[in-house]
């Protein structure tokens, strides 16, 4: 079962004396690119909510997660200053003041309305516990989340079979219309060289022009590439009933897919030949921009 890539899940509980808010996001992405938004009180979850996702199996997208908490409970938190981000605060308000002649009003409180300026720090016995009741939320937030890759997913895998089984009637089209190319094919040719020797009273050997006719006869031949293309079309199912990550396999089998019917398009000058490979051609690009939402 294949999972999109395209995603939304929230949840809001109320845990441990906290309401908790959790939202995932997610968009397509070559690879799994997480950001983590949270509380500064609560800024040090935030590595452990990258591999917490990977654990459950989010493997690609650009993920964004918002993690709001309100403070239901009065928790017994120490505040201090971040001395160092104050001083390099207050320099830059005055040389401010000095570059653009502004009243310098520097005070307490005009430093303390910066709330980058205090870092708030709690028990280690704390900070497990805040894990546990954030990870209860963030379990619900992902379950959902996942659920609607999943839903997404189905909708893809539908449109992507329903695709590929169009193609493989055009490319049945294409195989009979390709016998019956290639005999006339031969037939034509023969009839040209036997045509043309005769004019130049040239002796010719039958078994030569038979020979040569059958040699450009098979310089348009397709029979491998349609097996290939056949071949591909049931890896292509086999990969949809995969129970990993599918995209990046997908994608290199539609390069081959479209391949192969590039090759067939180079080897004919049969016009109807050649509006059936415009036509799987066109599904083809249709099916590689669905996989670039699938995960």
């Amino acid at each position: 079962m294949i999972r999109s890539m395209t995603a939304f899940g929230r949840a809001r509980e109320t845990v441990g004396g906290k309401d908790i808010t959790v939202e995932i996001k997610s968009v397509n992405n070559r690879f799994f690119d997480c950001s983590v938004k949270l509380p500064r009180a609560f800024s040090y979850l935030e590595e452990k909510i990258k591999p917490y996702l990977q654990s459950h199996s989010v493997a690609r997208g650009k993920v964004d997660v918002y993690i709001g908490i309100d403070l239901l409970d009065t928790p017994q938190i120490n505040i201090i200053p971040d001395e160092a981000y104050a001083s390099s605060y207050i320099a830059a308000l005055r040389a401010l003041g000095e570059r653009f002649s502004l009243r310098d009003d520097i005070s307490v409180m005009t430093v303390a309305q910066n709330r980058d300026v205090f870092i708030q720090t709690k028990a280690a016995d704390d900070e497990e516990k805040d894990w546990q009741d954030v990870s209860a939320v963030l379990d619900i937030a992902i379950e959902r989340f996942i659920e609607a890759r999943r839903r997404e997913g189905e909708n893809i895998e539908k449109d992507l079979l329903g695709k590929i089984s169009s193609i493989s009637r055009s490319v049945d089209e294409i195989d009979a219309l390709s016998a019956e190319d290639t005999r006339t094919y031969r037939q034509k040719l023969e009839e040209r060289l036997r045509d043309m020797l005769s004019d130049n009273r040239i002796v010719f050997d039958e078994n030569r022009i038979l020979t040569e006719c059958a040699i450009f006869a098979d310089k348009i031949a397709i029979d491998e590439e349609l097996v290939r293309l056949r071949s591909h079309f049931d890896g292509f199912r086999d990969i949809l009933n995969s129970h990993e990550p599918v995209g990046r396999k997908l994608d290199f089998l539609t390069q081959e897919l479209n391949r192969e019917i590039n090759t067939i398009g180079s080897k004919s000058s049969n016009s109807a030949i050649t509006r059936k490979v415009v036509d799987v051609k066109c599904e083809i690009e249709k099916i590689r921009e669905q996989i670039q939402n699938i995960e």
